[in-house]
């Protein structure tokens, strides 16, 4: 599984857990795929995941005593089932988004520890890669 982390310039605290995709499909050995597709690969991963745990919130469930207390200490106790309405996702736009995103300079990835700025290179994974999207601050002023 490639493991997916978040970090933002000048800030400690990751952007997100980290999480983990399976690789793209028919990758092996020194097989590379395109930054492009990579990116692709993982924002289509993260929609589906996405729409996989708003469907899980709308299901009610039974929760165990130590759940209660547990959300009592958050001050919210969640039994899922919200009245709101499912966000919809369009897979095409969020990979348009995060490829304008790249090529506007807003992020950068690095591959196990080496970074990558061309969208049509090839870039080489291996089932254990580690993959970290660097969000970069803009600077304010002239």
């Amino acid at each position: 599984m490639l493991t997916i982390s978040g970090k933002a310039l000048g800030r400690k605290k990751p952007l997100f857990a980290d999480f983990s995709v399976a690789p793209p499909p028919g990758i092996r050995g020194d097989d590379g795929i395109t930054l492009r597709q990579l990116i692709e690969h993982v924002v289509r991963e993260e929609v589906a995941a996405f729409k996989r745990r708003q469907h899980d919130r709308l299901a009610l469930r039974v929760l165990s005593a130590r759940e209660i207390v547990e959300g009592a200490e958050r001050g919210k106790i969640d039994s899922g089932s919200s009245e709101i309405e499912p966000q919809e996702v369009d897979v095409e736009d969020a990979v348009g988004t995060a490829l304008e995103a790249f090529e506007d300079g807003l992020y950068l990835v690095v591959i196990d520890g080496q970074d990558h700025r061309e969208l049509d290179r090839q870039v080489f994974l291996d089932s254990e890669s580690r993959v970290t999207f660097i969000r970069l601050t803009l600077l304010a002023g002239g």
